[in-house]
């Protein structure tokens, strides 16, 4: 099932009577079947977006499609929309098979059958077993597997997840997104899931759309926009450790940083913002920088450094280089900058430039 988001706004009226829009003229394409990430800091906007397509919030502006039909003043129940709340939701009551078979009474499944559509969703989630106990005998993980086997039994046309991971331990979210990635595969339903984690959505989506204040700031598979950054946001929020950020300038076609060439540009001549990715020095005799080593820490085969920053009286960034070499605090390093590593921005918009 396709989702059209097409300009949607949604504005929200304060106590004290301002307006605050929390979702600016959004218009985006959600590919049927594929699991599609709502990734951006806290009140970006992508939750708010996820309750428009459930329905849950109606937009101030726009329409929302669900292939060729628009659901936008459609109730939530004739959506077809499965929802996992960050909470989890569950009925403390009930066990876990009455839970997973509630949406299905409300639809007058009649039992016989209702029973076994529950199992056959506990048994793809991996709760099968679990069918007789109740909600506080579960772990989080499975709480949060009964959730999504209660939004998958009704066979919705989308499946709507609300940063259902946030509650979990580091292992339990690492194991329960490869389990939300393999069910998505299995059913091939339509998925969104919203994340403030970078680590999550990259590793979990087909794609990514990147939010900001309201609007999409970029829009594709999570390497894509992590190699190829439309804007200084993009390159500063994806990225552990973060993108290396510096002030320099374009001159007669030359990146110039600290006053050394680092690379060409077709841009003109003027004050640019300048973004290395940490793993962009590569160690060379005849390197253009010298960095003066405040920190090292060795993290597999790839050796973090934490490096003086010769453009500014006090600072520091993060330079990541294989292993092989031997390095310690106080050592000086000769390198040079990889060009596919290294982004110009607009110092005005943040927009990439040439």
């Amino acid at each position: 099932m396709e989702i059209r988001l097409k300009n949607i706004t949604k504005i929200f009226i304060q106590k004290d009577k301002t307006e605050v829009t929390a979702v600016n003229s959004l218009d985006i394409v959600i590919p049927s079947g594929k699991l599609i990430g709502l990734l951006g800091p806290s009140g970006c906007g992508k939750s708010t977006t996820l309750y428009m397509i459930a329905g849950l919030l109606k937009p101030n502006g726009g329409q929302i499609f669900f292939g060729d039909e628009d659901v936008t003043n459609m109730a939530p129940e004739d959506r077809g929309i499965g929802l996992v709340f960050q909470n989890y939701a569950l009925y403390p009551h009930m066990t876990v098979r009455q839970n997973i078979m509630f949406p299905l009474e409300n639809l007058k499944i009649p039992k016989p059958e209702a029973l076994v559509m529950a199992q056959e969703m506990a048994d793809l989630v991996g709760i099968g077993e679990l069918m007789d106990r109740k909600p506080k005998e579960l772990s989080g993980g499975q709480q949060q597997r009964v959730a999504i086997a209660r939004a998958l039994v009704k066979k919705p046309r989308v499946l709507l997840l609300d940063e259902p991971l946030s509650n979990l331990d580091a292992r339990l979210r690492l194991q329960t997104r490869e389990e939300i990635k393999r069910i998505q595969r299995e059913t091939g339903i339509t998925t969104i899931f919203v994340t403030h984690d970078q680590e999550e959505a990259m590793s979990i989506s087909d794609e990514m759309v990147l939010m900001d204040f309201g609007v999409k700031r970029q829009m594709g598979e999570p390497q894509t926009i992590y190699d190829f950054p439309e804007n200084l946001f993009a390159a500063k929020f994806l990225g552990t450790p973060p993108i290396n950020i510096f002030e320099g300038q374009v001159k007669n076609k030359k990146i110039i940083l600290a006053g050394k060439k680092i690379g060409n540009t077709k841009a003109k001549d003027q004050d640019i913002i300048i973004g290395i990715r940490p793993e962009g020095f590569v160690v060379k005799e005849k390197g253009t920088f010298e960095l003066n080593i405040d920190l090292v820490e060795t993290i597999g085969r790839d050796t973090s450094l934490i490096v003086h920053d010769p453009t500014k009286e006090k600072g520091t960034f993060r330079a990541i280089i294989d292993s092989k070499h031997r390095i310690k605090p106080g050592d000086v390093l000769k390198v040079s900058i990889k060009p596919e590593k290294l982004y110009i921005f607009d110092k005005k918009s943040g927009d990439l430039l040439v």
